[in-house]
């Protein structure tokens, strides 16, 4: 039948335009069973590692989410407008990562909580981008964070890298590259330059260098009205990246005297060699274009990227924050976090092909009474076989055994036929509906 007929047909039979909003996911459940697999395969690890799973609100209110929002994100913020109640303005809205929430909810619990906090959160997050290829408004994310109270030490930065990448690991068929720099370092650069007054402008330049062409890169420079030294100091620190020796020797070698400057050497070199013992030298490198968007981050700042597929961008990023619930109170509660933003990952990993070993069987078993004289046995060994932890559906229509074949070959890997025979004996053949091949039930 003609695609572009049934295409037609369907949308005659509407009554309303039923089609998800523009930037929401939604999918088939071949798809969502492999989305679900990777989403348990992350919460396992992160689990593994001693992060201690909460779940915050989806609905907070503004002033909370505004106090750390800020720029571009605080206008992609989805505010409530009315209540039911009252009619009235709400001053509420949809949280837009979890990472704000934490810092209230720390402070909210933090005589009932035992620091350092592992933390982790997975669930949907909500911001009002543009609704593009590979863009989501409605997305989950897989978040792990250690908050301390009054400091935490920096070996905590080495564990969430570490975690993450195992995290990943578990997933991703691709070698990783997790690039690493540390907030301390331009900033202390910028203050021994005296460019202070001009650190948003220059970190947003360096954001964006891989972006652009390196001509696009200077003239940026230029046209901040940098001189001819303070340019060729911060082209040697962008060219600075590879291996922690390497890079270390090279960023003491800018001759940078400034206390912050050298605190982020110290700290860049201490994570970079924590991990080097845990196995992953192979899998990290020092990169000063490495800065993160966001304000939170003061400290250690990380993206992984998948080498054999740059356009991808990053799979996983994160960052050190020394005081993040600063905004909620006079306590300080210094933290360190990483982030897997699953739904953009799951997307762009289906583009390209790259979940095909992912097992995503619906259903592990389905049974097929031939008649309805069957079923009360059918669903007596679905018990049986739920019990022992399968899922196991059974096939309840009247239609033909071809039909119902059919049907349980496309949502189940293995199927068990029950006729009369096999109803009055109890003997069961269970078939692989991949292979072809039949064994005894149980045998």
């Amino acid at each position: 039948m003609d695609p572009e007929f049934i295409f037609w047909y369907n949308c005659s039979m509407k009554k309303m335009n039923t089609t998800p909003i523009s930037g929401t996911q939604e999918l088939l459940p071949e798809k969502q069973a492999i989305f679900d697999e990777i989403k348990s395969r992350i919460r396992e690890v992160y689990r593994k590692h001693g992060f201690q799973n909460i779940e915050t609100p989806t609905i907070d209110r503004t002033e909370v989410l505004f106090a750390k929002a800020g720029g571009d994100t605080e206008k992609q913020i989805y505010r409530v407008v009315k209540t039911a109640e009252t009619d009235q303005d709400a001053d509420q809205a949809l949280r837009f990562d979890h990472t704000v929430p934490l810092a209230r909810y720390v402070v909210e619990h933090e005589s009932n909580l035992h620091f350092p906090f592992k933390v982790t959160q997975i669930g949907r997050n909500f911001r009002g981008e543009r609704a593009q290829k590979g863009r989501f408004r409605e997305f989950y994310q897989c978040d792990i964070d250690i908050v301390g109270r009054n400091n935490l030490s920096i070996a905590y930065d080495a564990e969430i890298i570490a975690t993450l990448h195992e995290a990943l690991s578990t997933f991703l068929k691709p070698s990783m590259l997790i690039r690493i720099s540390n907030r301390k370092l331009l900033t202390g650069l910028l203050k021994s330059q005296n460019l202070e007054s001009k650190s948003k402008e220059i970190f947003s330049i360096i954001d964006h260098a891989e972006k652009v062409s390196p001509e696009k890169t200077q003239q940026s420079l230029n046209e901040i009205n940098l001189t001819e030294s303070q340019i060729d100091i911060l082209n040697k620190f962008m060219a600075i990246r590879g291996e922690r020796e390497e890079a270390v020797t090279k960023l003491k070698s800018l001759n940078i005297e400034d206390e912050t400057y050298l605190q982020g050497v110290s700290e860049l070199n201490q994570v970079m060699n924590s991990l080097e013992s845990q196995g992953l030298k192979s899998k990290i490198s020092a990169d000063m274009l490495i800065v993160r968007g966001l304000d939170y981050y003061t400290g250690t700042v990380f993206e992984t990227f998948l080498p054999e597929y740059r356009e991808i961008g990053s799979v996983g990023s994160g960052g050190r924050y020394e005081n993040l619930a600063g905004h909620y109170t006079d306590q300080n509660f210094p933290g360190v976090g990483g982030s897997i933003g699953l739904t953009r990952l799951f997307y762009v990993l289906s583009e390209h092909d790259l979940l095909s070993d992912i097992k995503h069987n619906l259903i592990d078993i389905t049974i097929i009474p031939i008649s309805e004289n069957e079923q009360a046995y059918a669903l007596k060994v679905a018990n049986e076989l739920r019990a022992k932890n399968n899922s196991v559906d059974v096939i309840l229509t009247d239609k033909k055994l071809s039909d119902k074949l059919t049907h349980a070959a496309k949502i189940s890997k293995y199927g068990i036929v029950i006729g009369e025979d096999e109803a009055s004996t109890g003997n069961l053949t269970l078939k692989n509906f991949e292979t072809g091949e039949q064994s005894k039930l149980g045998a």
